[in-house]
């Protein structure tokens, strides 16, 4: 169980804008939804296998806190960790205890009701992808060498000019910059829609394998492959 929520927690709060997320599990799935606090991106996640202590709907709040539990050095050798249950059945939260039973916390889950009201989002109904592609190390290293540029902008512009995926920074009319972040993808972009910055350079800042997808829609969508699930970022697009 340790490993599943070691990659929640990067794959979620570690973007520093989601510190709230709701899982739904059975023994078929167990799907993982959450919202941004500024609705920049939306999350919807699936664990390669269902997670047996994940059974239940319920919600995960202050994702920082667990955060720091499961990385105390009390717990980060053979640490015990349960799943807590209520009186009725519903999964309560999870107990902390190290390797001697003397240091030990709890963290407490958020009721099915509860998470349900505070994580409503729009329900994707999809879009489709005009552009699809797997961004590579030094297409990612050359965005952050154009945002740390360009550090007073909080969203680029992507666009396709003569095949290529190209993004934008700023205003002609002041300081500005772009580059191709993409050669020769299959798509077109017709529109030319804002993204930002920040949100996207840190989900493709994780582990795992990725694929980034734009519709002339006004959507984009990051896919994370962790390993242990797979996680996708949906970004509707933003104001210039």
């Amino acid at each position: 169980m340790k490993d599943h929520l070691l990659d929640l927690v990067e794959h979620t709060y570690d973007l520093g804008c989601i510190d709230l997320i709701k899982i739904v599990g059975d023994d078929k799935d167990t799907v993982v939804t959450g919202v941004a606090e500024d609705r920049s991106v939306v999350l919807d996640a699936k664990f390669s296998n269902p997670v047996a202590d994940f059974m239940g709907t319920f919600g995960m709040p202050n994702l920082g806190k667990l955060k720091i539990l499961l990385n105390l050095q009390e717990y980060k050798e053979d640490a015990k960790l349960s799943i807590t249950k209520k009186s009725t059945g519903d999964l309560d939260g999870i107990n902390f205890e190290n390797k001697t039973g003397d240091f030990k916390n709890n963290y407490r889950f958020m009721a099915a009701e509860i998470v349900s009201e505070k994580s409503k989002t729009v329900k994707f109904k999809g879009v489709n992808w005009n552009i699809e592609f797997e961004p590579t190390n030094a297409s990612i290293q050359r965005l952050k060498m154009q945002a740390s540029a360009n550090a007073e902008e909080v969203n680029f512009q992507a666009k396709t000019e003569n095949g290529d995926l190209k993004f934008f920074f700023g205003d002609h009319s002041t300081h500005a910059g772009n580059f191709v972040f993409q050669p020769g993808v299959a798509g077109q972009l017709k529109r030319a829609w804002s993204w930002p910055i920040k949100t996207v350079i840190s989900i493709l800042d994780l582990t795992g394998d990725k694929t980034f997808k734009i519709s002339d829609d006004g959507a984009a969508m990051i896919t994370v492959n962790s390993g242990l699930a797979t996680y996708n970022y949906i970004l509707p697009a933003q104001s210039k």
